[in-house]
């Protein structure tokens, strides 16, 4: 059986960017982390950072480095939220949110990888997270 343990990402400093995914997402970093591993738990899976010498930050939307990879977080409040990941060193760079408020918001984090704030249509927030809403 296939199981999917961890989403590992490159950076140049664990703990910076372990602390700034942990403020992003409420979860606190592992105790047993250090400069060369940091993890967040998720239920089974882990979001863990690797220290990697000479890392070269991606620079979306250059193809040069390519992005490889993003996260995307659904939000209730995306003005809210895009205050607060700002405020933790995440950079706006660009905005897809249409006239009704819905959409999404790129960033990047202080290690330069992108990703999305998102609020979709018809997504009815309960106490174990989104609900999105049937296609049919």
């Amino acid at each position: 059986m296939l199981r999917l343990t961890d989403f590992i990402i490159d950076c140049p400093d664990t703990m910076k960017l372990a602390a700034f995914y942990s403020e992003v997402t409420g979860r606190p970093v592992k105790e047993d982390s250090s400069e060369e591993w940091a993890g967040i738990r998720f239920g089974e899976i882990e979001l863990a950072f690797i220290r990697v010498d000479g890392h070269r930050a991606p620079q979306w939307p250059d193809d040069e480095h390519p992005k490889q990879f993003h996260l995307d977080f659904e939000v209730d409040d995306i003005e809210a939220e895009q205050r607060r990941v700002l405020d933790l060193g995440a950079t706006l760079r660009q905005d897809f949110i249409g006239p009704e408020g819905y959409g999404w918001r790129i960033y990047t984090d202080p290690a330069g990888h992108p990703f999305c704030l998102c609020r979709n249509k018809g997504v009815v927030w309960t106490e174990e997270g989104p609900v999105w809403p049937s296609l049919g």
